[in-house]
């Protein structure tokens, strides 16, 4: 089955982004097997125009919240204000969930937002296709 994202939370996403200039913004991605239907605004702790980490009492909190209501946390984003959606050096040193896991990455640099997904493989992070859902 191919990955797939609503547009309603691409569409959020992008609004986060917006909304967090000119800090970066991140947060948690929610669904069941390939389909991300939801998304979760977290605190950026560092607080930085370059990189972040989520708040984790804002993980811990949305991981009971969800699954609470039978689903799960499927992967994180955040934002690149200025530069192309395409990780940084720190944003791989510090992609740890490998496998199933997603990290969407969200640039301003052009309008519309560019947003791209990626998953851990032996190490580095790997662009992975989706699909959008209406």
């Amino acid at each position: 089955m191919a990955l797939k994202i609503t547009r309603a939370v691409l569409d959020g996403l992008a609004a986060h982004a917006r909304d967090a200039v000119p800090l970066e913004c991140c947060g948690l991605l929610a669904g069941s097997g390939e389909v991300i239907d939801e998304f979760v605004r977290t605190r950026n702790i560092r607080a930085s125009e370059v990189a972040y980490e989520i708040d984790p009492r804002d993980h811990i909190a949305v991981r009971k919240s969800l699954r609470a209501r039978g689903r799960s946390v499927l992967g994180a984003y955040h934002s690149h204000p200025r530069s192309p959606a395409v990780p940084s050096a720190t944003d791989t040193a510090e992609a740890h969930y490998d496998g199933r896991f997603l990290y969407v990455i969200v640039s301003l640099e052009g309008s519309p937002p560019d947003i791209r997904a990626y998953r851990v493989e032996r190490g580095t992070l790997i662009e992975t296709k989706f699909e959008t859902l209406l």
